[in-house]
């Protein structure tokens, strides 16, 4: 059994639709950030940095905080979802540090002052709308050739597609991007995802263009 704190994040999501994924049975614990749950100090506890998500592998005892961390153990720890191959393997890699080190981060951004709070600083709109656009560009290029960023589904679609979702907050047309709008509807079909997506509450239908 995993114990899962989260809340209904790209973040958050990446690891229950991970679980849902590979049929591993969770609890879920709702981290309620807009109450700055986070900072109670049981959560701190399981996660330092008091961030969402992190687990707790009653199987081993181990506790582990940031979502990239979560992925990777969860993938080894299974056999699933990290191909064995070298090169395939690294390319994984690749892209999910892409994920951790450019997607979220930015992305995470524009929400900030495209959504949340919209000409209160136009230099900042600018400037992260920009980038997402950059990267949604890299993400068409890659898959202009292939289904998935490392042909097989791996860790490194399921912890960008829940950065994708929010493609409206971001002021992004999947339009303008065929081969991310292909690739985004193909995991947004997937029952384990759409699981995944719902947890810990529903709070709205997946976006779809």
């Amino acid at each position: 059994m995993i114990d899962l704190w989260t809340w209904t994040t790209p973040n958050g999501r990446k690891v229950s639709i991970m679980l849902e994924e590979l049929g591993l049975p969770y609890r879920t614990h709702a981290v309620d950030i807009t109450n700055r749950e986070q900072f109670d100090d049981a959560f701190l506890a399981i996660s330092p940095n008091n961030k969402i998500p992190a687990i707790r592998d009653n199987d081993t005892g181990l506790a582990l905080m940031e979502s990239g961390a979560i992925m990777l153990y969860l993938a080894e720890k299974t056999g699933r979802f990290l191909p064995e191959d070298a090169e395939d393997r690294y390319r994984a890699l690749e892209w999910l540090m892409w994920q951790m080190g450019g997607v979220g981060p930015m992305l995470g951004q524009a929400h900030h002052f495209l959504k949340f709070h919209p000409g209160k600083a136009p230099y900042a709109e600018q400037r992260f709308h920009a980038e997402a656009q950059r990267l949604y560009r890299v993400l068409d290029t890659r898959l202009a050739d292939r289904a998935f960023l490392v042909d097989d589904y791996t860790i490194a679609d399921m912890a960008t597609w829940p950065w994708i979702s929010r493609y409206e907050w971001q002021r992004i047309d999947l339009n303008d991007y065929p081969n991310v709008k292909r690739w985004y509807l193909e995991i947004a079909s997937r029952p384990a995802v759409q699981r995944g997506y719902h947890c810990p509450k529903r709070v709205n239908e997946i976006p779809l263009p």
